[in-house]
């Protein structure tokens, strides 16, 4: 049993009563009635009864083929209001039948041969008809040619064995009808079996394309040369590149070649993941065979950095309760410390109480500041994300900075894109800011613009918002530590500056990162770009 679609109108157009193909078919039935009707209306009038149109009565076929033209028209017109189908049609049919029968019987009846018209407009009918109304019309047509024929015997003394040809011009309409209306019903079985199939397809393509869109992982699909032909966005953001289609992953992905040229010669099995590094980043590749002839491979794209962040996440969530707890409960002991402090740093008639009170004082400056991060690690997800023009907060935020820290302001450079503006929390983006500048500083030379503030718009819709330095940047061997808590070599340092900036950036839905390519250090948040409200 076939699933049923669940509802179907959030991705399917509603359906007609009656086919649009059934009216064109019948626009095209009756177009081919006004070119008859003008052909017959058109020889009479040049011809006269010489080419046997109208021998017998010509006055009588010239009305009825201008009549026959006339409601043709009439009907061409009414076509266009898309209603009441078979009225229509059955209407269409009836015209058909009295005409061609009146112009038979003008032209001297069933030996003119116009009765295999009515056979052409009956097959015509019953392609788009019932079944039951397509023999009601054989019906109708035949019973016109026996009656056309009848009048012939009776009132012309016609013979009585006139009657078999158009008996089985009857029985061909009959047979007509009802051979076209059993293969027109297949057909049409079949096109609305391909329609429902086509919509079913629609539908699951465009939950596909939302799922893919949507995914962590990219998706690149790659012909046999190893050229991009389609891509999901996350791809363009692991990958880093301004364009992907069209583009060689071998020269997107350094050292990808061999892993190609292995997956391709079947010498490495697909599925196989191997890692590489992609302008700073770890990511995970997996090529997987799409098994057609025209050689497309679909590749994965996997962060294996966000990998080790989550997980790292889940392995302090523990740590980060307990520690936001120990927090709460030492901030007023501390606060009666540094209060005694003050108090034996007033009695000056001892040297020893000054320095103990200036130990006292530097331990707990070095503890508050600890349980501040603490406290703003667990406040992580009170935000509220607004639009920010990059350019004037930054100029703000550097004024700011340089007052608070007594650091001269020659010493910082901005290079920043017009009319960039970021989704972030105010707060949260000055806590990141400040900690990312204050390394700088405490790194980098003295000479001016040894600090640089880089925002650029970057790829599928991000900001690239960038600290870089001049100082001797972060050693490999302590990079892959630089996030984790409690991890710092300033010998004063609480190890949660770094750490508290990736969880308020992860809280904005941004990410920030270690760029490791160039002598200082480079520190980037990738951060959603927002629309000027």
């Amino acid at each position: 049993m076939e699933a049923q679609v669940r509802y179907p109108e959030l991705f399917l157009a509603p359906r007609s009563a009656t086919e649009e193909s059934f009216w064109i078919s019948l626009g095209y039935f009756n177009l081919y009635r006004i070119a008859v009707a003008t052909l017959f209306s058109t020889l009479t009038l040049i011809y006269d009864d010489e080419l046997k149109f109208g021998a017998h009565w010509l006055d009588l076929f010239r009305y009825v083929a201008v009549g026959y033209l006339f409601l043709a028209l009439l009907f061409h017109g009414v076509l266009r209001s898309r209603e009441q189908f078979n009225l229509q049609l059955s209407l269409h049919v009836c015209l058909d039948v009295v005409a061609i029968t009146l112009l038979m019987y003008a032209s001297g009846g069933f030996r003119s041969g116009l009765g295999v018209m009515l056979l052409i407009s009956l097959i015509a009918a019953a392609i788009v008809a019932p079944r039951r109304l397509s023999f009601l019309y054989a019906a109708l047509a035949s019973i016109a040619l026996l009656l056309e024929q009848g009048y012939w015997v009776l009132g012309h003394d016609a013979s009585t064995t006139d009657f078999l040809q158009p008996s089985l011009l009857a029985m061909g309409c009959f047979a007509g009808a009802g051979i076209t209306g059993w293969l027109a019903q297949r057909v049409a079985t079949n096109e609305r079996l391909a329609r429902q199939r086509g919509r079913e397809l629609q539908t699951q393509t465009r939950v596909n394309q939302l799922v893919i869109q949507d995914m962590h992982d990219g998706v690149v699909v790659l012909d046999h040369d190893g050229r991009v032909v389609q891509h999901n966005p996350q791809a363009q953001r692991l990958l880093r590149a301004e364009r992907l289609l069209g583009a060689e992953i071998a020269a997107l992905v350094p050292r990808f070649a061999e892993s190609w040229g292995g997956w391709r010669s079947g010498q490495v099995a697909a599925g196989a993941p191997a890692n590489f590094s992609v302008r700073g980043r770890d990511i995970g590749l997996r090529l997987l065979d799409s098994g057609r002839e025209e050689g497309f491979s679909v590749l994965f794209i996997e962060d294996t950095t966000r990998a080790r962040e989550q997980a790292q996440q889940l392995k302090l969530a523990a740590l980060g309760r307990l520690t936001a707890n120990i927090a709460h409960e030492i901030r007023n002991p501390l606060a009666a410390i540094s209060h005694a402090a003050e108090l034996l740093q007033e009695d000056k008639h001892a040297e020893e109480r000054g320095r103990l009170t200036d130990i006292i004082q530097d331990n707990t400056r070095r503890l508050e500041r600890l349980v501040s991060d603490v406290l703003q690690l667990s406040r992580r997800d009170r935000m509220s994300a607004e639009p920010i023009r990059v350019v004037p907060w930054l100029r703000e935020f550097l004024g700011e900075f340089v007052a608070n820290e007594s650091v001269p302001r020659g010493r910082f450079a901005l290079d920043a894109a017009r009319d960039l503006w970021v989704h972030f929390d105010r707060e949260h983006l000055r806590q990141v800011m400040w900690n990312l500048l204050r390394n700088a500083v405490r790194y980098a030379h003295t000479e001016p613009a040894s600090v640089r503030i880089i925002a650029l718009r970057g790829f599928a819709d991000g900001v690239e918002l960038s600290v870089v330095d001049n100082g001797p940047g972060v050693p490999a061997s302590s990079q892959g530590q630089l996030f984790e808590p409690f991890f710092t070599t300033e010998a004063k340092g609480t190890g949660l500056g770094l750490y508290l900036a990736r969880e308020l950036c992860a809280a904005n839905r941004a990410t920030l990162e270690y760029v490791n390519d160039m002598q200082g250090a480079h520190f980037r948040i990738l951060c959603r770009e927002a629309r000027p409200s």
